[in-house]
Order: C-alpha cells, then sequence, then structure tokens
C-alpha cells in the first residue's frame, strides 16, 4: 500500500477504505508518513470530503493511535458532556455537580483553553490548591465514593489528533467537517462512557458560525458516537453571545457558584439545566422534561453545589471558595468600559469579546503561557439591552494595567449599537438524535 495512491484516490473523489485510513493514521502516527504527504491528503479530504462511513473509521483510527481508558471498575451508567468551546462556558463547573447529585457518574476530562475559548481545566487551577492530575486509581475511586472527578488530559490519548490538528492549523484544513468531527470524538471515544451529550456551539463565538452547519456537524458526531455503542445526543446552542456575565477564570467559577445557589444568569442556567436534563435521560432517570426537574431541585436544595464542595476539596482545593466566592484572589485594577453612543446592542462578535479577555491576560495564545487567574471581564450590558452614551457595558479586570486599552478597543469594536431592538434568538436552537 503506498500513500502517493491513497492522495490520488481522495484527490479524484473516490472513497477510502478502512485499511487505507488506518495505514494512514498509523503511518503518520509513528512518523513513517511525512508532512506533505499528510497534508496533502487533508486538502484532498477538505475538498472532496468524506462518507459517514469514512469519517466513522478515521475517526476510530484517531481513537486507537495511543491510551484508551478502562471505566469497568466504576460502578453504575457513566455519562460525559463535551463543548465545542465558547466564550464565558462554564457550563461543567454546574452541569456535572448536577448530575453527580442525582445517583449518575461522572468521570470527566476536559482540556485547556487556547485562544478566544476559555478551558475548564484553566478554571478549575482558579481554585487554590486543585488537583487537576490524578492518578487512574485515585480518579475511579473519587468517581465511585463521590460521582465526580475532574482531571486534565494528561494521557497520550490520540496522538494521531495532536499530530493532525498542529498540521491542519498552518495548511488551511481546520474547517473540514470530517476532520473536526474525527479530532472531537477520536478524543472523545478514547474514554470510557456510556452516554455523551454534545453541546454544539453555533454563532460568532464558535467554530460553526450558522445553525446548519452546526447540525451537520452535530448529526456527523452523533451518528461516529452511535457506531461506538454510545448512547447519544447532541444539542446546538447559541454562541451569538457570551454566556452569563462573567469571562475569566476566576470570575467564571464564581458566576458558575451562583449559579448553584440559585443566583445565576437567566441564559446560562437555562443552557445549564437543559444539558443536565438530557444527560440524566440518556442515564435513563426519566424523559428530559421529569429530569429537568430533577435538575432543578438539585440546584434549589443546593444538593449540588454540596456536590461541586465535596470535589473541591477531594482533588485538594481549598473547598472555602465554594462556599464563599469573595475569597478569591481579586484582581489588582479595573477599568470600567463605557458606550460610546446610545442605542440597542445589536450584536456582539463573542469571538472579540474572548479575545480582549484574552489581551487582560485571561488565556494564552501558546500552550506555555501563563495565565492570570483573577484577569478577565464582566458584562454590565449585553446583546438586546438599550444603553446610553455613557452608559457601563463592561468591567475589565487584570493585574497588568497597560492591557487596559488594547481590551476596551477590542470589546467596544465588537459591540454594535443599532436604533432598533434586534429580534429575541434561541438559546437552544434543536436537539439532534
Amino acid at each position: 500500500m503506498r500513500m502517493y495512491d491513497i492522495i490520488k484516490k481522495k484527490r479524484d473523489g473516490h472513497e477510502l477504505s478502512e485499511e487505507e485510513i488506518k495505514f494512514f493514521v498509523e503511518g503518520y502516527t509513528a512518523g513513517e508518513i511525512p508532512d506533505y504527504q499528510a497534508s496533502a491528503l487533508c486538502m484532498a479530504i477538505y475538498f472532496n470530503g468524506m462518507t459517514d462511513r469514512e469519517t466513522s473509521d478515521l475517526t476510530f483510527a484517531v481513537r486507537d493511535s495511543g491510551d484508551k481508558l478502562d471505566f469497568s471498575a466504576i460502578d453504575g451508567i457513566r455519562v460525559d458532556k463535551h463543548s465545542t468551546g465558547g466564550v464565558g462556558d462554564k457550563t461543567s463547573l454546574v452541569v456535572a455537580p448536577i448530575v453527580a447529585s442525582l445517583g449518575v457518574k461522572v468521570a470527566k476530562m476536559s482540556g485547556r483553553g487556547l485562544g478566544h475559548t476559555g478551558g475548564t481545566i484553566d478554571k478549575l487551577e482558579a481554585i487554590e490548591g486543585f488537583q487537576t492530575t490524578l492518578s487512574d486509581e485515585d480518579f475511579m475511586k473519587q468517581v465511585n465514593d463521590i460521582g465526580f472527578a475532574i482531571v486534565g488530559q494528561s494521557r497520550q490519548f490520540a496522538p494521531a489528533d495532536k499530530k493532525l490538528y498542529a498540521l491542519r492549523d498552518v495548511t488551511a484544513t481546520v474547517d473540514s467537517m470530517p476532520l473536526i468531527a474525527a479530532s472531537i470524538m477520536g478524543k472523545k471515544l478514547a474514554a470510557d462512557d456510556d452516554c455523551i451529550v454534545l453541546d454544539v456551539k453555533t454563532g460568532s463565538g464558535s467554530f460553526m458560525k450558522t445553525v446548519e452547519d452546526s447540525k451537520a456537524l452535530a448529526q456527523l458526531m452523533v451518528n461516529i458516537g452511535k457506531r461506538a455503542g454510545k448512547k447519544m445526543v447532541a444539542l446546538i446552542t447559541n454562541m451569538d453571545r457570551p454566556l452569563g456575565f462573567a469571562i475569566g477564570n476566576a470570575l467564571e467559577v464564581i458566576e458558575a457558584v451562583e449559579t448553584l445557589n440559585g443566583h445565576g444568569p437567566e441564559d446560562f442556567t437555562e443552557v445549564c439545566l437543559t444539558l443536565a436534563s438530557h444527560m440524566l435521560s440518556l442515564a435513563g432517570k426519566g424523559t428530559a422534561e421529569e429530569c429537568r426537574k430533577m435538575a432543578q431541585r438539585a440546584i434549589d436544595d443546593k444538593s449540588a453545589l454540596n456536590k461541586l464542595i465535596e470535589t473541591v476539596k477531594a482533588q485538594g482545593g481549598n473547598e472555602k471558595l465554594i462556599q464563599n466566592p469573595d475569597l478569591f484572589k481579586k484582581a489588582k485594577f479595573s477599568h470600567s468600559v463605557k458606550s460610546v453612543k446610545s442605542g440597542y446592542i445589536s450584536r456582539a462578535d463573542t469571538e472579540a469579546y474572548g479575545l480582549a479577555s484574552l489581551a487582560l491576560g485571561a488565556g494564552r495564545n501558546t500552550i506555555e503561557d501563563e495565565i492570570d487567574y483573577s484577569a478577565g471581564i464582566i458584562l454590565k450590558r449585553k446583546t438586546g439591552d438599550f444603553v446610553n452614551a455613557g452608559d457601563e457595558i463592561a468591567v475589565l479586570y487584570s493585574d497588568k494595567k497597560q492591557s487596559f486599552a488594547e481590551a476596551e478597543k477590542i470589546l467596544l469594536n465588537a459591540t454594535t449599537l443599532h436604533h432598533k431592538k434586534p429580534a429575541e434568538e434561541p438559546l437552544v436552537y434543536c436537539t439532534v438524535e
């Protein structure tokens, strides 16, 4: 079998066999296939696409390129939630404790943020002492004992994806639906969960900019998961505006705690309850409607909040920060951003809001960058709100005072005002099963 023939076959629009796909993934991961041939195949896939069967085979080859977890030692149904990434998206910090408090196991591995999207692990590391690395034995023991553990991806999961993504990033082949699906699901299927809920973001702050593209990607990933024997559902959720009011690590943890106390932003609370209800329903706890009521009760009676406190304490974190978020370290400086004119906020470029937070030090441009966990943005006005010239629309926080000018410029340029109030958009567009 020759890589040349595989490239030519896909270039000419033909379907690759399972054996040809495995040959490519295994050879490229092992360093036996050079970058220039791998990039040629990625470009051929970009232009000619892949069938559902090809995409599944590519996903399984990526999954099998490295370590896989065996969760058989965990008692009960295991359910996970994966988000395609957004701004202000701290849903895991609320959804996982809700689900675990209702008797469903959540053995979660999460990533770090890069660019305009935040990472769950970065948010957790804003909690003093929180350990994001556990041995397999301690991880599974905690899931059995508490029902919930969350760690970073420290193992060699799907190394083929790491190599392929780095290559796609510099060859303009990132935005190919088969390659995106194989990247996300290859890593997700390396874990041993029974049920997976996908939160596929759509809009200016997400990778997929239209609802139609988001639905197509969601359906593709759901089909792949079902072929792997998983119970699957995907929600298409709105990322044309930040989720909640907080952007930045410690600020988002505080907002998550407020939500578990029953005082969260309406939009964020709604998305969390919807995700939790589908996770519980997939795990056999009832219909989505019944499970939503259960999730709301877990917030009302503080059982979900107590589950987060228990998890933070078990992983070495200072649980007093969750009990009293005022104890979180504050940024040295703050800066008020005021509107320069009057009107309704008709559009927010959510990706740019994330970049403004990045400029303040809340994120990283490269994986080696250090994060200012106290940095970020608290929004005072959002899409649909009317503002007068001079009204405060956001407060910036950072330990670097000199970062405010750039962040303010990005934020103001990303906020469009109009004399007419914009039409209201749904938070959850649809469910894909």
